[in-house]
């Protein structure tokens, strides 16, 4: 038996999310498809993190287990040719069969894409339209009080059936691009939900309809209403998981 490793890229438009669901396209069930093709039974893949109905990945990792004596390295080159535009196996690699991709992995990033001015046909889907006027600056100063461990009871989905809601936040920046904002947020794990409550949370700060100063406090009352919104799926990208400590430093050295 060897344990497969894939680095997965995709654009989430049309996907109702990573984790398999009947008679609905989702990003494992549509490896796990081609896998099948291959085996000629079904295969388990095993994700390091299941992203939402409409969200992206520049960087997803997943593992699974064959029996088949194929070099490893070619996996990724079956599986393209059996997939749709939208998915791409970057790399495939052989891993020790006792690393779980998901408990194992150190860390992730995320990335919310927005834009301003007038909202393009080309952008729907992949970045958020945003038509207000923005200060950034106060975003800014209510980003830091996400950085540090903290309970994010407050800005996780009502479904969230993890009891422990206990993260660490290494970094949370807002970028400005050419034509918008980019906000990059970096943490050894996220709650259902919580990159976009976080981001639908600076905006409402940018418009002047939420208070910088009382961010910490919104955080330690630990009650997710006080935080109803959502920003859309659309704008949101998985950018990077790190499989080891080794490359979470580099990041943090790297952009720092």
């Amino acid at each position: 038996m060897t344990r497969i490793l894939l680095k997965i890229t995709y654009n989430g438009k049309e996907f109702d999310g990573w984790q398999y669901q009947q008679n609905r396209r989702t990003v494992q069930g549509e490896i796990e498809r081609a896998l099948k093709s291959v085996h000629r039974e079904f295969i388990r893949i095993h994700p390091a993190s299941r992203t939402d109905k409409h969200v992206h990945a520049l960087e997803q990792y997943a593992h699974f287990d064959t029996t088949l004596d194929i070099d490893p390295e070619k996996w990724s080159f079956i599986l393209n040719n059996k997939l749709s535009g939208d998915i791409r196996i970057i790399e495939s690699k052989e891993i020790d069969p006792e690393y779980h991709v998901r408990y194992h992995s150190k860390g992730k990033v995320y990335r919310y894409k927005m834009y301003f001015g007038e909202p393009s046909p080309f952008k729907y889907g992949l970045e958020t339209h945003v038509k207000d006027e923005l200060n950034i600056d106060r975003m800014r100063e209510a980003a830091e009080s996400f950085i540090g461990t903290h309970d994010f009871t407050s800005f996780s989905s009502a479904k969230t059936v993890i009891e422990n809601k206990v993260r660490h936040i290494y970094k949370l920046d807002i970028i400005e691009t050419t034509n918008g904002l980019e906000i990059v947020i970096m943490g050894s794990g996220f709650l259902y939900n919580m990159v976009r409550i976080i981001v639908s949370y600076l905006l409402e700060v940018g418009k002047g309809n939420r208070n910088p100063e009382s961010t910490k406090e919104n955080i330690e009352n630990k009650d997710r209403t006080q935080n109803p919104k959502v920003a859309p799926a659309g704008g949101l990208y998985l950018e990077r998981i790190f499989l080891t400590e080794e490359e979470q430093g580099d990041y943090l050295k790297e952009n720092t």
